[in-house]
């Protein structure tokens, strides 16, 4: 039994409303503002009786907590980094995320013609989670709306700095430069090599006049980031700085180890097979592929580079890599 199907006596409205607040984790002193909470505009006598209302007001809640949150925990994160993580947590499609992972969509008071489609469309899930956000404010105070939005989107956080920030090296070396070196990086490119179609990019990252390790890329964007990673690799090396001064990554409040996070190899030669073995090398590791694995191998034999590269370019320039063959046979 749910609200998609026709809940008859007040008795199994009870029941349902207990169930969801078990669900949530949260008792209501007034189930009124569960149930308005839970109630879309097509199951309501009127639209100032749905959900709309608080779902306006739980976008500003969970908008502010959610900034209060990641000021507090990442002060060594810059304005722009914090807006593109507050801008993935606050999304309707987190926000839908986490009502299907409560099982919000039995609980949903909706229409006849709205309770007939087989799926919820996720727009209503994220509305009820809103909706929910400002019902528990409403009922318990902002202290326990914070203590929900941080049981449940807390996790939700830390996957969107790690998603934002792993990998980010760019992000990583300007933090880095700016504290430490008092400058701010910028990237030269150094060379581009190969037709129209299937140009690569070797660039290399330049601060306070000190230009660092070049690196390829198959577009200028991907170029700069290996750059960073070189240049952070390089800092990470030479200095006499302790790990400290290092910027975090990944999240994580703890400082970045840039020895595992930076992984070093024989080079490549410096020549247009040198580049695009480079960016096969990039894109497919680590995979159990064994041109991929050989090119590593071999990557100071610049004739077997050659012939390898020649044997996967075509294939790495229209996606049609070794891995993702493998994936889709899969």
């Amino acid at each position: 039994m749910n609200f998609h199907e026709q809940v008859d006596t007040l008795d199994e409205q009870s029941q349902m409303l207990a169930l969801c607040e078990r669900r949530i984790g949260y008792m209501f002193r007034d189930r009124n503002q569960l149930r308005e909470a839970l109630t879309h505009a097509s199951g309501a006598a009127h639209r100032l009786a749905s959900n709309e209302r608080m779902e306006f007001l739980g976008d500003a809640i969970l908008g502010k907590v959610v900034c209060k949150h990641l000021f507090l925990k990442y002060p060594q994160y810059l304005e722009g980094d914090l807006t593109k993580i507050k801008s993935i947590v606050v999304s309707r499609q987190t926000c839908a995320k986490i009502s299907q992972r409560l099982g919000l969509q039995e609980f949903l008071i909706v229409g006849k013609g709205m309770a007939s489609c087989p799926t919820t469309p996720s727009s209503l899930m994220a509305d009820v989670f809103e909706s929910l956000i400002a019902a528990i404010e409403l009922d318990g105070g902002p202290d326990e709306a914070e203590k929900f939005i941080q049981r449940h989107v807390i996790p939700e956080i830390e996957m969107a700095v790690a998603g934002e920030i792993e990998g980010n090296y760019k992000s990583l070396l300007q933090q880095y430069a700016q504290r430490v070196l008092a400058a701010t990086p910028a990237y030269h490119l150094v060379q581009e090599k190969g037709p129209d179609h299937s140009k690569s990019f070797k660039v290399a990252a330049l601060i306070a006049g000190e230009l660092y390790p070049p690196a390829w890329g198959k577009n200028k964007k991907e170029a700069e980031q290996r750059a960073a990673r070189n240049a952070l690799s390089e800092l990470r090396a030479n200095t006499a700085l302790p790990r400290s001064n290092i910027p975090a990554a990944a999240g994580a409040s703890q400082t970045v180890d840039l020895d595992a996070t930076v992984a070093s190899s024989d080079p490549i030669p410096d020549t247009e097979a040198g580049a695009r073995a480079q960016v096969i090398i990039e894109d497919e590791s680590p995979t159990n592929c064994p041109v991929v694995n050989e090119m590593q191998n071999v990557s100071g034999n610049e004739a077997r580079v050659s012939q390898l590269v020649d044997a996967v370019w075509p294939a790495c320039v229209t996606g049609d890599t070794p891995e993702s063959r493998k994936t889709s046979q899969s």
